[in-house]
This record gives C-alpha cells, sequence and structure tokens, in this order.
C-alpha cells in the first residue's frame, strides 16, 4: 500500500495516488472524509498486475480521515501520516495530511 502526493502549485489541490496490493481482492475503493465515505466515488481501479490504483483531487491545507474497503473489509494505511482514534467506526483511521 503506498499515498503518494502531488502539489499543483496553480490549484488549491493535491493529486493523491492510493496503490493497493491485493492481488487476491475482487474490489477495493479508499474511503474517507474526501470523498463522503462513498465507495462509488473512491473506486480504484486494478491494474494487470493485481494491484488497485486511483488518484484523486483532494482539497490542500486540510487533514483527512481515510480507509481502504477491500471486499468488504476495512484497512488502514501502512504509510498513513497518522491514525486517529474514531469513535463511530471504534477504531483507528488511518490520516492524510495535505
Amino acid at each position: 500500500m503506498s499515498v503518494k502526493k502531488q502539489f499543483i502549485k496553480t490549484k488549491a489541490v493535491c493529486k493523491v495516488t492510493f496503490t493497493v496490493d491485493a492481488k487476491e481482492a475482487n474490489t477495493a475503493a479508499v474511503v474517507g472524509d474526501f470523498n463522503n465515505w462513498n465507495a462509488k466515488e473512491g473506486e480504484l481501479s486494478k491494474l494487470k498486475n493485481g494491484t488497485f490504483k486511483g488518484v484523486f483531487d483532494v482539497n490542500k491545507d486540510a487533514s483527512y480521515e481515510f480507509r481502504y474497503l477491500i471486499d468488504g473489509a476495512f484497512v488502514n494505511e501502512v504509510e498513513a501520516d497518522s491514525y486517529r482514534w474514531n469513535e463511530f467506526a471504534g477504531a483507528e483511521n488511518s490520516v492524510l495530511e495535505v
């Protein structure tokens, strides 16, 4: 798993690339504050090598909680900027700082 950030100087957004190594999975999405936890909006595309990948524009100067949804199971990003306890989820969420 990985998260890569590309800051755009002329815009107030950051292009964030999420990559998930889940060769056995059928579906994967990234859900979080930046897309209202909507799996459809955060759908990742499966590549030929079995990894899932997606690029999303995220507003800069903010902090977002997120998780991956892999075949219906929530998974945290090991390379997250930090983790934050979420009372609703009853678990820690990954945090993205942009």
